[in-house]
């Protein structure tokens, strides 16, 4: 099935619109922008996510009073992982490279099989062709 928008309506005060409607005038985007960014944010973090003021995120007074938060988050990553992360990217690419090969070679054989349908195909007979395959 496809993905339908669905409709969620709730009610707020009048001063809580009003400053909903600021922060959409603030990111010059509409009001049901900024609640389907809240509930975009809340759906890919399960839930996670916490409403903080901006005052807070810049003068860090969160969790951590001794470093300074900063918007949108972020972490290190230490060299190794990202070594790991790289080495397993080139090793998928050669794996792909081998299957690539491999599907050539199953191709080539069943040509053959094909064009010598009724006949038997000998396996020393295949070793004898100009292409060579090298299974590794």
């Amino acid at each position: 099935m496809g993905n339908k928008n669905k409709t969620i309506s709730f009610r707020v005060n009048e001063d809580a619109f009003e400053a909903l409607q600021d922060i959409a005038a603030e990111r010059d985007i509409s009001l049901s922008a900024v609640f389907r960014d809240y509930v975009d944010l809340l759906v890919e973090h399960d839930g996670q996510v916490e409403v903080v003021p901006e005052e807070e995120l810049q003068t860090g007074t969160g969790a951590d009073d001794d470093e300074d938060i900063s918007f949108p988050p972020t972490i290190e990553v230490p060299k190794s992982f990202i070594r790991e992360h790289e080495r397993l990217e080139l090793e998928a690419d050669h794996l792909r490279e081998q299957l690539d090969e491999y599907k050539s070679y199953v191709t080539v054989l069943q040509d053959r099989l094909e064009e010598e349908e009724g006949e038997v195909l000998l396996l020393d007979e295949l070793d004898e062709d100009d292409e060579s395959y090298q299974l590794r």
